[in-house]
Protein backbone atom coordinates (compact mmCIF):
# COMPACT_ATOMS: atom_id res chain seq x y z
CA UNK A 1 0.00 0.00 0.00
CA UNK A 2 1.33 3.23 -0.70
CA UNK A 3 2.73 5.32 1.76
CA UNK A 4 -0.12 8.50 1.55
CA UNK A 5 -2.95 5.80 2.52
CA UNK A 6 -3.20 4.33 6.56
CA UNK A 7 -3.97 1.39 6.64
CA UNK A 8 -7.03 -0.40 8.74
CA UNK A 9 -6.71 -0.18 12.14
CA UNK A 10 -7.38 -3.28 15.02
CA UNK A 11 -8.04 -0.66 17.52
CA UNK A 12 -11.12 1.44 17.51
CA UNK A 13 -9.38 4.16 19.63
CA UNK A 14 -6.99 4.71 16.88
CA UNK A 15 -9.10 5.64 14.46
CA UNK A 16 -10.37 7.78 16.59
CA UNK A 17 -8.01 9.43 18.18
CA UNK A 18 -7.37 10.40 14.25
CA UNK A 19 -10.82 12.16 13.92
CA UNK A 20 -10.36 13.75 17.93
CA UNK A 21 -7.53 16.49 16.51
CA UNK A 22 -10.65 17.53 14.17
CA UNK A 23 -12.77 18.86 16.90
CA UNK A 24 -12.49 20.97 20.14
CA UNK A 25 -10.44 19.72 23.03
CA UNK A 26 -13.84 19.79 25.18
CA UNK A 27 -15.39 17.44 22.86
CA UNK A 28 -12.79 14.60 22.82
CA UNK A 29 -15.43 12.09 24.78
CA UNK A 30 -18.32 12.77 21.97
CA UNK A 31 -16.01 12.35 19.06
CA UNK A 32 -14.89 8.48 20.54
CA UNK A 33 -18.73 7.51 21.28
CA UNK A 34 -19.37 8.27 17.66
CA UNK A 35 -16.41 7.04 15.82
CA UNK A 36 -17.01 3.84 17.51
CA UNK A 37 -19.96 3.17 15.61
CA UNK A 38 -18.71 4.15 12.32
CA UNK A 39 -18.64 0.85 10.68
CA UNK A 40 -14.60 -0.19 9.56
CA UNK A 41 -15.68 -1.69 6.33
CA UNK A 42 -14.13 0.81 3.24
CA UNK A 43 -14.81 1.36 -0.10
CA UNK A 44 -14.47 -1.51 -3.26
CA UNK A 45 -12.92 -3.19 0.26
CA UNK A 46 -9.62 -1.13 -0.11
CA UNK A 47 -7.01 -1.51 3.04
CA UNK A 48 -7.22 1.56 4.03
CA UNK A 49 -9.33 3.79 6.71
CA UNK A 50 -7.65 7.56 5.87
CA UNK A 51 -4.77 9.28 3.81
CA UNK A 52 -2.04 10.65 5.93
CA UNK A 53 -2.29 13.83 4.35
CA UNK A 54 -4.16 16.04 6.48
CA UNK A 55 -5.69 19.37 6.27
CA UNK A 56 -4.77 21.68 9.48
CA UNK A 57 -6.30 24.90 10.38
CA UNK A 58 -7.00 27.34 13.58
CA UNK A 59 -10.01 26.60 14.72
CA UNK A 60 -12.17 27.48 18.00
CA UNK A 61 -8.20 28.63 19.52
CA UNK A 62 -7.16 25.41 18.92
CA UNK A 63 -5.27 23.91 15.72
CA UNK A 64 -6.51 21.15 14.34
CA UNK A 65 -6.20 18.26 11.70
CA UNK A 66 -8.48 15.99 9.79
CA UNK A 67 -7.54 13.32 7.24
CA UNK A 68 -7.83 14.65 3.52
CA UNK A 69 -9.59 11.46 2.26
CA UNK A 70 -11.28 8.90 4.61
CA UNK A 71 -12.57 5.64 3.09
CA UNK A 72 -15.17 4.46 5.33
CA UNK A 73 -18.25 3.31 4.85
CA UNK A 74 -21.51 5.19 5.73
CA UNK A 75 -23.09 3.96 8.94
CA UNK A 76 -26.79 2.36 8.88
CA UNK A 77 -29.23 5.18 8.99
CA UNK A 78 -31.14 3.38 11.82
CA UNK A 79 -27.86 3.62 13.91
CA UNK A 80 -27.22 7.46 12.91
CA UNK A 81 -31.06 7.99 13.96
CA UNK A 82 -30.03 6.77 17.67
CA UNK A 83 -27.35 9.59 18.19
CA UNK A 84 -27.79 12.63 19.60
CA UNK A 85 -27.69 15.97 18.12
CA UNK A 86 -23.63 16.61 18.47
CA UNK A 87 -22.78 13.26 17.68
CA UNK A 88 -24.55 13.44 14.36
CA UNK A 89 -22.82 16.72 13.53
CA UNK A 90 -19.42 15.27 14.04
CA UNK A 91 -20.73 12.22 11.78
CA UNK A 92 -22.11 14.71 9.22
CA UNK A 93 -17.99 16.34 9.40
CA UNK A 94 -16.23 13.34 9.37
CA UNK A 95 -17.94 11.94 6.22
CA UNK A 96 -17.73 14.94 4.61
CA UNK A 97 -14.27 13.62 3.70
CA UNK A 98 -15.35 10.73 2.05
CA UNK A 99 -13.49 9.36 -1.26
CA UNK A 100 -17.34 9.99 -2.67
CA UNK A 101 -18.68 12.95 -3.62
CA UNK A 102 -22.11 11.86 -3.36
CA UNK A 103 -21.60 11.07 0.12
CA UNK A 104 -19.59 14.14 0.50
CA UNK A 105 -22.45 16.32 -0.65
CA UNK A 106 -25.14 14.54 1.56
CA UNK A 107 -23.36 15.01 4.75
CA UNK A 108 -22.27 18.62 3.91
CA UNK A 109 -26.22 19.60 3.05
CA UNK A 110 -27.16 17.97 7.03
CA UNK A 111 -24.21 20.09 8.25
CA UNK A 112 -25.80 23.73 6.16
CA UNK A 113 -29.08 22.75 7.65
CA UNK A 114 -28.02 23.47 11.21
CA UNK A 115 -26.70 27.09 12.73
CA UNK A 116 -23.50 25.90 11.08
CA UNK A 117 -21.21 26.04 14.80
CA UNK A 118 -17.53 27.23 15.17
CA UNK A 119 -16.07 23.70 15.03
CA UNK A 120 -18.32 23.19 11.98
CA UNK A 121 -17.12 25.73 9.84
CA UNK A 122 -13.28 23.89 8.65
CA UNK A 123 -15.30 20.84 6.96
CA UNK A 124 -17.84 23.32 5.19
CA UNK A 125 -14.96 25.57 3.90
CA UNK A 126 -12.41 22.82 2.75
CA UNK A 127 -15.32 20.94 0.96
CA UNK A 128 -15.80 23.98 -1.04
CA UNK A 129 -12.41 24.43 -2.53
CA UNK A 130 -12.54 20.63 -4.44
CA UNK A 131 -14.22 19.96 -7.74
CA UNK A 132 -18.02 19.51 -6.98
CA UNK A 133 -19.79 22.02 -8.52
CA UNK A 134 -23.11 21.01 -6.86
CA UNK A 135 -21.75 21.03 -3.57
CA UNK A 136 -20.12 24.66 -4.42
CA UNK A 137 -23.90 25.68 -5.65
CA UNK A 138 -25.04 24.21 -2.13
CA UNK A 139 -23.43 26.14 0.18
CA UNK A 140 -23.72 29.63 -1.42
CA UNK A 141 -27.67 29.01 -2.19
CA UNK A 142 -27.63 28.38 2.00
CA UNK A 143 -25.02 31.08 2.69
CA UNK A 144 -26.01 34.23 0.42
CA UNK A 145 -27.52 37.04 1.70
CA UNK A 146 -26.94 35.61 5.38
CA UNK A 147 -24.37 36.93 8.03
CA UNK A 148 -21.32 34.86 7.38
CA UNK A 149 -19.30 37.04 9.70
CA UNK A 150 -17.92 34.21 12.07
CA UNK A 151 -16.88 32.69 8.88
CA UNK A 152 -15.53 35.39 7.75
CA UNK A 153 -13.26 35.31 10.91
CA UNK A 154 -12.20 32.00 10.44
CA UNK A 155 -10.84 32.00 6.66
CA UNK A 156 -9.34 35.39 7.80
CA UNK A 157 -7.84 33.49 10.78
CA UNK A 158 -6.49 30.75 8.71
CA UNK A 159 -5.49 33.09 5.65
CA UNK A 160 -2.40 31.39 3.69
CA UNK A 161 -4.22 27.83 3.41
CA UNK A 162 -7.22 29.86 2.96
CA UNK A 163 -5.30 31.69 -0.01
CA UNK A 164 -3.91 28.16 -1.02
CA UNK A 165 -8.02 26.78 -1.33
CA UNK A 166 -9.10 29.93 -3.25
CA UNK A 167 -6.47 28.84 -6.33
CA UNK A 168 -7.64 25.75 -5.54
CA UNK A 169 -11.11 27.07 -6.30
CA UNK A 170 -10.03 28.52 -9.71
CA UNK A 171 -7.91 25.48 -10.60
CA UNK A 172 -10.64 23.36 -10.81
CA UNK A 173 -13.29 25.96 -12.56
CA UNK A 174 -10.75 26.16 -15.43
CA UNK A 175 -9.88 22.51 -15.21
CA UNK A 176 -13.44 21.90 -15.77
CA UNK A 177 -16.23 24.55 -15.69
CA UNK A 178 -14.81 27.13 -18.21
CA UNK A 179 -16.51 25.73 -21.13
CA UNK A 180 -19.87 25.80 -19.53
CA UNK A 181 -18.74 29.28 -17.52
CA UNK A 182 -16.32 31.22 -19.38
CA UNK A 183 -16.46 34.14 -17.24
CA UNK A 184 -14.85 33.66 -13.89
CA UNK A 185 -16.62 36.41 -12.36
CA UNK A 186 -20.09 34.59 -12.92
CA UNK A 187 -18.10 30.87 -11.56
CA UNK A 188 -20.29 29.84 -8.15
CA UNK A 189 -16.91 29.13 -6.85
CA UNK A 190 -15.82 32.48 -6.97
CA UNK A 191 -18.90 34.53 -5.80
CA UNK A 192 -18.74 31.64 -2.76
CA UNK A 193 -15.67 32.85 -2.06
CA UNK A 194 -15.71 36.24 -1.94
CA UNK A 195 -19.15 37.12 -0.94
CA UNK A 196 -19.80 34.37 1.89
CA UNK A 197 -16.22 33.80 2.98
CA UNK A 198 -14.60 36.87 2.52
CA UNK A 199 -11.90 36.96 0.02
CA UNK A 200 -10.06 40.36 -0.56
CA UNK A 201 -7.71 41.55 -2.89
CA UNK A 202 -5.77 42.88 0.24
CA UNK A 203 -5.44 38.69 1.38
CA UNK A 204 -3.40 38.66 -2.02
CA UNK A 205 -4.79 35.19 -2.71
CA UNK A 206 -4.35 35.84 -6.47
CA UNK A 207 -5.05 38.73 -8.42
CA UNK A 208 -8.51 37.41 -9.31
CA UNK A 209 -9.84 38.38 -5.71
Amino acid sequence: MVSWIRTMFTQKDELATIFCAGFPLEMEQIVKKAVQLIPRKTHRNISSCVTTEEITYLSCNRIIRFPYRMYLLEMDNDLVLKMNDAERLILHCIYSRNCDGYVRQKHVKELLSTNIPEWVIPYIVKVCDEYVVEILQMVYEKLEGKNTDVIRQFCANNKKIFCRSYNRMISYWNEFYREDCYRFDDYVGRKLFIECFGATRTMNCTKEA
